[in-house]
């Protein structure tokens, strides 16, 4: 019991250590996250990430869809307002209903998303919300997680040495149950409502009407089957994030409404 309770003190030592070493906040909404990696090596591993895809995906040879992603993504970045990142657009060929921005701005939309986007606000919906996972360094503080879980769990094993097999391992099975459902689940859900908070005032400060945010997830709801329990889930029930844009609209409406210009009003493609 004595050796147990040392190995929980050190294994909480070793956790605050790592917390107080890489602490920083997401900028936009004032949230502190672990960071234990560079922005350099982040935006290294996204470049080699982006790469791979495209050379295992078909860009598409729709002139004029392309054309349209690359203008929605350009105003997205114009107001994300991060000049370090080498910025990327590509439209690739597949039924995937998706898209992506990885760190350093390397973006990429599946034509399958096209019809649920339906316009180019519900585009910049979706792009806004990816490009605020980049900016706010999702990517990195998800590595950033297992990088410090799999130092803690290797402690814990150490601890554990002189423990029978089966405590052994029951006691790191359920670590890593515990860890995977109550922290880095959890934790790629407080991604996805902050990507939505961030993207959602991006597409408005764009010249995007933020309203068509919520259409867009009605849609995505339509079309989505087949979904984990959400607490299993690394994303929120679409009920639950329209809910939540609902609650922020007023203010994206506000920025919305400040900006001198306003796109895609009333087009479908």
């Amino acid at each position: 019991m004595k050796h147990r309770g040392a190995v929980l003190l050190v294994i909480g030592l070793v956790s605050a250590g790592l917390w107080s070493a890489g602490c920083s906040t997401v900028a936009e909404t004032g949230r502190t996250q672990m960071m234990l990696v560079s922005a350099e090596q982040e935006q290294r591993l996204g470049l080699d990430a982006y790469q791979e895809v495209l050379a295992k995906e078909k860009r598409s040879s729709d002139q004029r869809m392309t054309a349209i992603v690359e203008r929605v993504g350009r105003r997205i970045a114009a107001v994300a307002n991060r000049p370090d990142f080498q910025w990327e657009f590509a439209l690739l060929e597949s039924d995937q209903v998706n898209a992506f921005c990885l760190p350093g701005g390397k973006i990429a939309v599946y034509t399958g998303l096209l019809p649920v986007a339906k316009n180019e606000a519900g585009l910049a919906a979706v792009v806004g919300h990816e490009v605020a996972h980049a900016v706010a360094r999702h990517g990195g503080e998800r590595l950033s997680q297992r990088m410090s879980a799999e130092i803690i769990q290797e402690l814990l094993a150490t601890g554990l040495s002189r423990a029978s097999p089966t405590v052994r391992t029951g006691a790191l099975q359920a670590f890593g149950i515990g860890t995977n459902v109550g922290v880095l689940l959890p934790y790629s859900r407080t991604h996805e409502t902050e990507a939505d908070q961030i993207g959602l005032m991006y597409a408005a400060r764009a010249g995007y009407d933020p309203r068509e945010a919520v259409a867009l997830w009605q849609r995505m709801e339509a079309v989505g089957k087949n979904r984990p329990p959400e607490f299993l889930s690394t994303h929120p029930r679409e009920g639950r994030r329209i809910e939540r844009l609902g609650e922020l609209m007023p203010e994206a409406m506000k920025a919305y409404e400040a900006c001198p210009h306003r796109y895609g009003l009333g087009e479908t493609w």
